[in-house]
């Protein structure tokens, strides 16, 4: 079964619709690749699916082991490379509010669990990911 059905809708932008909810996500072409930048690109949700998924499988591993990483959040900047045109490295910021709360077990777990999401594992071994968690 289908998850998502993508339909190009003109002028570079497209929509996707996720099948099972309804919900609906729009992009652009960037505006280095002649679009409008109005909505995320397509390589903008490869960056900020990394993200989120490392923010998800984080979840669960705090959840699994009695502790919190509610309020966290994530800064994502990419890095395009030419020839051919790709994300060459995805960087991400991940700031641990209420992190006197957590100790050095509890902080190896968020960090390994992050480094190991499904979309980590995804992406071709050439896209350089720079972690860094900051524990406020």
């Amino acid at each position: 079964m289908a998850t998502s059905k993508v339909t190009y809708t003109g002028n570079l932008r497209t929509e996707a619709v996720h099948l099972q909810s309804g919900d609906r996500i729009s992009t652009d072409a960037p505006t280095d690749n002649h679009g409008k930048g109005e909505h995320f690109s397509p390589t903008d949700l490869v960056c900020s699916a990394l993200a989120s998924c490392m923010l998800t499988i984080m979840g669960v591993s705090a959840d699994a082991h009695g502790f919190s990483i509610d309020g966290t959040t994530a800064e994502v900047q990419k890095v395009m490379a030419a020839n051919p045109r790709r994300i060459a490295e995805i960087i991400i910021n991940l700031h641990i509010p209420n992190s006197n709360a957590l100790d050095a077990r509890a902080r190896k777990f968020i960090e390994l669990s992050a480094k190991e999401c499904p979309v980590a594992q995804s992406l071709h071994p050439d896209t350089k990911k720079t972690i860094n968690f900051h524990y406020e």
